[in-house]
């Protein structure tokens, strides 16, 4: 058998949607198993021992429609006998029916049954369960015969990307005898970074309590926003900042976050890599964002912050409604609502 799961896009995403793999597996041991997923996207399920192979969509497929078309047709060759598409947009839509499979599985939509033979309906966020992004893809399974499970996503590093990790924080004078802490100062968009004022409150907040050492979660084109934050922190915070010491791809910055005691900061990517590597973490949530779709594994290692948590009177409909005012609702979201929280997941 040969199974094709389709995930384009967010790097949370791909990396989410990779727990069908570990399902698929234990139902299947002797199946073929592919990931189409966007190539930017590949160091998060590196090294995955449940993926077989990589299918990898270029900038270049995306931008040009002949090239989509040349893509799919591709995929047809293959022969796949089940497709389960978890992105469920155009394009994978089109992937989908090239692919030929007897068996093609995706979300329900008004139009996908010109698609897939099986379409699954998403639970909604206000039915009170929370993890809704682990649900809905393990519903998707369904139809193969494999019981909803909650499964969590795990990142695969090796010994060596550890060692050489470890290797290279000890040559910039990093103190493992104390804590080091990685903060996701920025987030994908500008509605979806916590407001930098607020965002050197809450790092000012963390050395205090701890004499942590801090490390910054950016890349080089981010520099000059990252720096804008660090010079907002107060001087004797900026002492225990270790600006210069970053990951300068994904995989090192997967090794990184390996060493550290915890991840703290804009909720997405970052911080559902870092649960994948058994880190605590504590997120702050946009205003925008439904927390109860990627409010993953909380308990007390891994604590999260949402401004309706605090003010759900200015919360009369579903929170993706709210992404034009994210810049307003953020200004609601003082770090002083959630310092007691902060604190307390900082002890622990």
């Amino acid at each position: 058998m040969k199974i094709l799961i389709i995930q384009q896009k967010m790097i949370g995403d791909v990396l989410t949607s990779s727990i069908l793999f570990e399902a698929l597996r234990l139902k299947y041991p002797k199946a073929q198993l592919d990931y189409l997923i966007n190539e930017h996207t590949l160091p998060v399920v590196e090294n995955n021992p449940n993926i077989d192979n990589f299918v990898l969509f270029t900038k270049q497929d995306e931008l040009s429609k002949a090239n989509l078309i040349k893509f799919a047709k591709s995929i047809g060759n293959e022969k796949y006998d089940v497709v389960v598409d978890t992105y469920s947009k155009l394009s994978s839509n089109l992937i989908s029916l090239f692919s030929g499979a007897k068996t093609k599985i995706s979300y329900y939509k008004f139009y996908t049954t010109l698609f897939y033979h099986y379409n699954i309906k998403r639970e909604k966020p206000n039915n009170g369960k929370t993890g809704l992004a682990i649900v809905n893809r393990m519903q998707l399974l369904a139809p193969l015969g494999i019981e909803p499970s909650f499964i969590k996503p795990k990142i695969y590093l090796t010994e060596k990307e550890i060692s050489n990790s470890k290797a290279f924080l000890e040559s910039y004078q990093i103190d493992f005898s104390k804590p080091l802490y990685m903060i996701s100062v920025l987030g994908s968009g500008k509605n979806k970074t916590y407001p930098f004022n607020y965002m050197a409150k809450v790092i000012d907040t963390l050395v205090e309590e701890t004499s942590g050492q801090i490390l910054f979660n950016y890349i080089p084109k981010q520099e000059t926003e990252a720096r804008v934050i660090l010079n907002l922190c107060k001087p004797e915070t900026q002492k225990n900042i270790r600006f210069n010491v970053f990951g300068k791809s994904l995989r090192a910055f997967l090794a990184i976050t390996y060493h550290c005691d915890a991840l703290i900061g804009n909720e997405g990517g970052t911080i559902n890599m870092a649960k994948a590597l058994n880190i605590k973490t504590f997120a702050i949530y946009s205003p925008w964002i439904d927390k109860a779709t990627w409010n993953l594994f909380e308990n007390e290692n891994n604590a999260s912050v949402h401004l309706k948590d605090f003010m759900p009177e200015l919360y009369t409909k579903a929170e993706k409604k709210y992404k034009k005012e994210a810049a307003e609702l953020y200004k609601k979201f003082k770090p002083q609502l959630f310092t007691d929280k902060l604190k307390a997941f900082l002890k622990l």
